[in-house]
């Protein structure tokens, strides 16, 4: 790991969250691979966090963990089979039409393709000011405009009038994302649930957009809900990290305690592949066989134990293929947490 994280400072610890969810569970009803009748995939399966204030929490796990189901959530673009998604003393999950409304300018979103979420017949002024349009803010089309100016150049975009007349086929990849992130920050919002949004851009441009996001965060005070795959993002960029493999926090905590000194064997598993200058780590990496399990048939006991190289390890043990594993405390000086049998825990 030789990049320098752009993490913030510390946070004061009487902090309150300013989202708390709890206990979700989000199900989608698919079709049966032989056509007949449908099946209940549980893609997100009974997940809490929190989120703090100025905070960036990352949610990280392969395609199919859930991560994404569970920012849509969030979100309200899915809705929540149960649990609770509490937004500043509000539950969201309930909510809609008016109610729903009045909270969407706080809660914010940047999509992973900015290709696809940009509406190519929009100029960017207008894909800026169209929140401020939508939720009446401005008192004149001058106002909006100046606003959308001042948004363009803290997202990096100058000239600011020159790129404003474009339209975005006319954009990088890079800038077409700042645009996104400059409309997404445009009513400064209390919370931005980032869904991967560097994993589409080439490698060069990534640190660069994640500095721009760091600066927004500094400045505005909002918290990241930073949904990714990839944990070397997570480590340079979030305050916490959350570890999701087939809808199920696994493991958590801080990203030097994940990266130093993982707990479950599927947080090992990816931190071991994380790219490292020194070609003699690649002797330790652990490569996981198969995929993700189908979220239709989810194993009984662990759901990690089919792909799991400590279960094999200590010769198969009925406890994983009987017992789900609770996520539990591993040290008494940090919040960090695990869900495995064979983790020394402190509750």
């Amino acid at each position: 790991m030789t990049a320098e994280p752009i993490r913030p400072a510390e946070h004061p610890s009487d902090r309150l969250p300013i989202l708390s969810i709890e206990d979700l569970h989000v199900e989608y009803k698919v079709k049966n691979p032989n056509g007949r009748g449908k099946s209940i995939a549980r893609a997100v399966d009974g997940v809490s966090l929190s989120l703090y204030p100025g905070e960036t929490l990352a949610v990280v796990g392969e395609s199919g963990s859930g991560k994404t189901s569970i920012a849509n959530a969030v979100m309200r673009l899915i809705d929540a089979s149960s649990g609770r998604i509490v937004f500043d003393g509000v539950d969201l999950v309930p909510l809609k039409g008016k109610q729903l409304r009045q909270l969407r300018p706080r809660l914010q979103m940047i999509f992973q393709d900015p290709f696809e979420s940009l509406d190519p017949r929009m100029s960017v002024m207008d894909t800026v000011i169209e929140p401020l349009v939508i939720n009446g803010i401005g008192a004149s089309d001058a106002d909006r405009r100046a606003l959308g100016l001042a948004a363009l150049e803290r997202a990096g975009l100058t000239p600011a009038d020159r790129i404003a007349r474009r339209f975005t086929h006319e954009l990088s990849g890079g800038q077409r994302q700042r645009v996104a992130i400059a409309a997404a920050m445009i009513l400064e919002p209390s919370i931005v649930v980032a869904d991967e949004p560097v994993s589409m851009l080439d490698v060069s441009l990534r640190a660069g957009i994640l500095r721009l996001m760091a600066d927004m965060r500094d400045r505005l005070g909002v918290a990241y809900l930073f949904i990714t795959h990839d944990l070397s993002l997570a480590w340079m960029f979030a305050d916490r990290i959350a570890v999701v493999y087939l809808g199920r926090v696994v493991e958590e905590g801080s990203p030097v305690e994940l990266i130093n000194n993982p707990q479950h064997p599927y947080t090992k598993a990816l931190v071991s592949v994380i790219p490292v200058p020194e070609t003699a780590a690649t002797a330790n990496r652990t490569v996981l066989t198969g995929e993700i399990p189908n979220p239709t048939a989810i194993p009984v006991g662990c759901r990690f134990h089919p792909r799991c190289p400590l279960y094999r390890e200590q010769s198969e043990p009925d406890v994983c293929r009987t017992h789900d594993p609770m996520l539990m405390r591993t040290s008494t000086q940090s919040v960090h947490r695990a869900a495995c049998h064979f983790v020394a825990t402190v509750d």
